[in-house]
Parts: C-alpha cells; sequence; structure tokens
C-alpha cells in the first residue's frame, strides 16, 4: 500500500509543485511586473526551492554529444546495441569512418554500471573521460516499473547472464570495467566463464569501490545489511508497481523508498546544500545555482529495482558473503575466481569511501589466485570518496589515466 500511497500523494502534491514553478518564473522573467517588485528574487528563490523539492525526476540524458579524440572535436552517436528487458547495452559510437576509426586501434570497454538505485546516467563523467581513448559500450539498465509483469522476473543470476551475453557479444579483444555493486556479479560471471573454457574471456577487468567481500572495513551500508534479518527487508521496503505503470503488479524495491535511504546517510549535508541553493538563487549566483541543479537533477532520479534480485544480492553479497566464502553457486555451477588464469586484474579503491570500505575490492585479488601477479594491480586513490572514484577532477585526472596504462598494457 505504501507505493500507491505515494502515488496518491504525489497526484495531490503536483499542481501545488507546478504553481511553484509559474510562481517561480513570474518573480523572474524580465518581461513579467512581478519581476520588478521588491524582493522578487527572494520570493522567486523560495518558489523554486519549494519545485526542486517537490518535483518528480526523470532519467538524465547522457547528453554527451562530442569528445577529444586524438586532437579533433569528434561526434558521439548513441546506439543501443543489444536491447533485454532489464537492460539495454548502449554503445557510444563516434561519428566517423569505420577506415578512420579502424585506424585510431582504440580498445573496446565494457562498463558495467550498478543496478543499485541510481541510472547509468551517473556514469557520465566516467563515460566521456573514456571515450579519448576507448571504444565504449555501456550497461543502461531499465527502471523495473517500466518492465511489463509479461517479461518475467529478473534475478541475480540473470544479472551475471546479462554480462556473459554482453561479453560474448563485444568478445574477444574486450575490456570489462565494473563500478560499485556490478563488481561482485561481474566477477561470477568471469569467473563461471573460465571454469567453462570459454574462448570469449576479456583481456582485464578493473573493478571499482565495490563489496567484493564486505566482512572488510564494514561500512554503514554493510551493517544495515548485517544489523537487519533478511525478512526486515522481504516485509519492509518490497512493494507492488501501481496500475498507471507499465510494470504494474511487478514486485520491486521502489526509487522513492531507496532515495529516502541515500538522503538519510547525510541529512545535514543535503539540508545545508539546499540552503544554499536558495542562497546562490537570493544572491544571484547562476553558475553555483546551476551546480545545484545539475547535481541533485541526476541524484534525484532513482529507479525501482526486481525484488527477486535486490533481495538476493542482500542474502548472498551482504549476508552470507558467498563469494569470499567460496559457497556461490549459479545454476548448480560453483563460481570460483581461482579458476581465472588470464584475466589481468586492475582493483581501486578510495581512500575516504564510505559505501565500499577499505580492503572490500582488493579482495579480489586473494580470490582470484590463479591469475599472476604481473597481471595484477590495485591503487588507493588518496583522498578521494565513493563517487570521487569514477567522475569528477581527480577521476579524470588520476584514475582514468591509470585504468587507460592498464588497458593499453595487456590489449
Amino acid at each position: 500500500m505504501l507505493y500507491h500511497f505515494h502515488e496518491l500523494n504525489r497526484s495531490f502534491l503536483n499542481p501545488l509543485i507546478q504553481w511553484a514553478e509559474a510562481s517561480s518564473k513570474l518573480f523572474t522573467n524580465p518581461i513579467s511586473p512581478l519581476a520588478h517588485t521588491p524582493f522578487a528574487q527572494r520570493i522567486a528563490a523560495g518558489y523554486e526551492l519549494i519545485y526542486r523539492l517537490g518535483k518528480d525526476y526523470d532519467k538524465p540524458a547522457f547528453d554527451i554529444k562530442t569528445v577529444p579524440v586524438a586532437g579533433e572535436t569528434v561526434g558521439i552517436i548513441e546506439e543501443a546495441r543489444v536491447r533485454k528487458p532489464f537492460c539495454t547495452l548502449i554503445h557510444f559510437k563516434k561519428d566517423m569512418s569505420a577506415k578512420a576509426f579502424a585506424a585510431l586501434k582504440q580498445p573496446t570497454v565494457l562498463l558495467v554500471a550498478p543496478l543499485s538505485g541510481h541510472h547509468s546516467t551517473l556514469l557520465r563523467d566516467t563515460v566521456r573521460s573514456l571515450l579519448a581513448e576507448h571504444d565504449v559500450f555501456i550497461t543502461d539498465w531499465t527502471d523495473a516499473r517500466m518492465v511489463p509483469l509479461a517479461e518475467g522476473e529478473f534475478h541475480l543470476h540473470d544479472y551475471i547472464h546479462y554480462v556473459q551475453e554482453f561479453i560474448h557479444t563485444l568478445g574477444p579483444n574486450l575490456h570489462v570495467i565494473s563500478v560499485c555493486q556490478p563488481t561482485v556479479p561481474v566477477l561470477a560471471a568471469i569467473s563461471l566463464m573460465a571454469t567453462a573454457q570459454d574462448p570469449l574471456m576479456p583481456k582485464t577487468m578493473t573493478m571499482m569501490g565495490g563489496p567484493i567481500d564486505p566482512r572488510k572495513s564494514p561500512t554503514a551500508v554493510n551493517n544495515l545489511a548485517t544489523e537487519k534479518p533478511f525478512s526486515w527487508f522481504e516485509n519492509k521496503v518490497i512493494y507492488t508497481v501501481p496500475a498507471n505503470y507499465p510494470g504494474a503488479g511487478r514486485r520491486v524495491y521502489p526509487g522513492f523508498l531507496q532515495h529516502a535511504g541515500f538522503v538519510a546517510m547525510n541529512p545535514q549535508h543535503h539540508a545545508q546544500s539546499h540552503w544554499d541553493f536558495y542562497m546562490h538563487l537570493r544572491a544571484g549566483d547562476n553558475a553555483s545555482a546551476e551546480e545545484h541543479r545539475k547535481f541533485y537533477n541526476e541524484y534525484n532520479a532513482v529507479l525501482d529495482m526486481p525484488a527477486d534480485y535486490y533481495l538476493e544480492t542482500i542474502k548472498t553479497v551482504f549476508q552470507e558473503f558467498r563469494l569470499p566464502a567460496g559457497t556461490w553457486e549459479v545454476d548448480g555451477q560453483l563460481v570460483c575466481p581461482a579458476d581465472i588464469k588470464d584475466v589481468a586484474l586492475l582493483t581501486i579503491e578510495g581512500e575516504l569511501d564510505d559505501i565500499s570500505g577499505s580492503g572490500q575490492t582488493q579482495a579480489a585479488h586473494e580470490l582470484c589466485s590463479g591469475i599472476p601477479k604481473k597481471m595484477k594491480q590495485h591503487f588507493e586513490a588518496p583522498q578521494c570518496g565513493h563517487y570521487g572514484i569514477f567522475a569528477g577532477r581527480r577521476w579524470r585526472e588520476t584514475i582514468c589515466p591509470k585504468i587507460a596504462e592498464f588497458i593499453k598494457a595487456h590489449d
């Protein structure tokens, strides 16, 4: 009922939100007489703050139009390479002739985005930086409320099968990068391929800020999963999609609940950020206000996760630690990272990461004991938080060049 109540409440508030948006424009548009009244800027700032706190946030676009390649500006075309019910494999194709592109000899990269609340566009900066020297594909996960029930369920093992299918589609000369949550299913996917002696194994796998072994340096996120019994997650966070969406009747972990959890992790920070936004609007600091809008347009855009996938991730990854314990089976086959022999491994952690603690990602090195030491690297990004390892200045100036160098060495 909570999901239905949320939708009903959203419907009731929608007129107020639209009124706040219109009022904000009335007090800022230069052709409006109200924009020239005393305190107009303060009033407009208040209305816009109300509007942004209450509005719905749709999935943002990647909006990558051009990238610099070999000293030239090259156009980018988004193409759907593979369409699955719960995911689309997107190719950021460079707008140039096949001959000119072949001459660049750019390695192919599969960027596996998290299915953990935010849309894949959260990795926009990751994609943009990689595009300069790589041919980039990304997993764009579908909001579960938009997937009709007729498409069936989606489990953790389906995620693994999707990754394997995408590797087969793009292989054999492929480099896989996983960010945060997908480090676990990606390692499982490649491990199972190695056990089966799959000829389309990727050349490298780069794992960034993920819970390979959540027992190491547990964070608040890890503690929540271990302190609450599995039944709590089943009964408290799983709801049914209402009738006004294509996925009506599907069991999901709703995006609005996930967003509430994100904010609850650091409410003071978000409250201060919104207050600063209001003050910037009052002062006419449009540049700072626009930075706030851009960040929260992405941060507030969330998707529903399939219930089976979410619950199985909680149990398998965060409560029973089946990957590091060596007890995880997928379709009757034991996940054995030690079977990986010829895939180079790079792990990256942020020194200040409060989502995936220190050592959680590096644990992949011990599990992948079959990979020679000369094919393994680990990097801890100094003064870098969770989001900083895949977006922002430190990502662009320090981490991305290290990944590019690693891929080049093993391509």
